[in-house]
């Protein structure tokens, strides 16, 4: 009687996360923080490139969102065997983006990058500690999820998911908003502030699942 041959199977850590149905959209590892990175990123980029004299200014919860697009650097210290194409090319993006945009300004408005970077001194005053005190519980509700539920539980990756898919459409909202009232005297601040308070959280939840 002759032994099967089983074939050689990979281990479970060299499996390509592209195919893995665990993986947000089916994406590899990290590019769904890289989109969330370029997003945030390009708040910034259209506020220094308004034309006019009366530029829009970005809401406070984009500076507390910037802090986020660190850890997209510091996350993929562990993932480095399994970095691919794609997040590659969104960290490309959203750094040469951000160099050739500040070079820009630098050059033709060297005004606009303390003038429109610098937050407003009374939103600072009564919001900097609801956005603070959301993006820390976000990132550790998040992190609690991981150790408790379990980075392998499908509980747990459904969860994940929804952070990833919300997080990142109330992005794509939210910049279509701001390109459309982003100069306007008329703006739905109160509106702006639970949207990015809520934003803000889920985000900060979504990178707390991934640290």
């Amino acid at each position: 009687m002759t032994t099967p041959i089983v074939p050689n199977r990979p281990p479970q850590a060299a499996l390509d996360s592209v195919n893995d149905a665990r993986q947000p959209f089916g994406l590899p590892t990290g590019s769904v923080r890289g989109l969330m990175a370029l997003f945030i990123c390009g708040f910034f980029w259209m506020v220094l490139l308004w034309p006019g004299e009366l530029g829009a200014r970005p809401v406070l919860g984009h500076f507390f969102l910037l802090a986020l697009v660190l850890m997209a650097f510091a996350s993929s210290r562990r993932e480095g065997k399994q970095t691919r194409t794609i997040p590659l090319v969104l960290r490309f993006l959203f750094v040469g983006g951000s160099v050739l945009v500040i070079g820009y300004c630098m050059f033709d408005h060297p005004d606009r990058l303390q003038t429109r970077l610098t937050p407003n001194a009374q939103e600072f005053h009564d919001w900097w500690g609801p956005f603070l005190a959301t993006m820390f519980a976000g990132f550790a509700f998040g992190l609690f999820l991981r150790f408790v539920i379990g980075r392998e539980n499908h509980i747990f990756q459904t969860i994940r998911a929804w952070f990833s898919v919300v997080g990142l459409v109330m992005l794509a909202i939210e910049f279509g908003l701001f390109a459309m009232i982003g100069s306007s005297e008329s703006k739905p601040e109160d509106f702006l502030r639970i949207w990015q308070v809520v934003e803000v959280g889920i985000i900060s939840a979504y990178f707390g699942t991934r640290a």
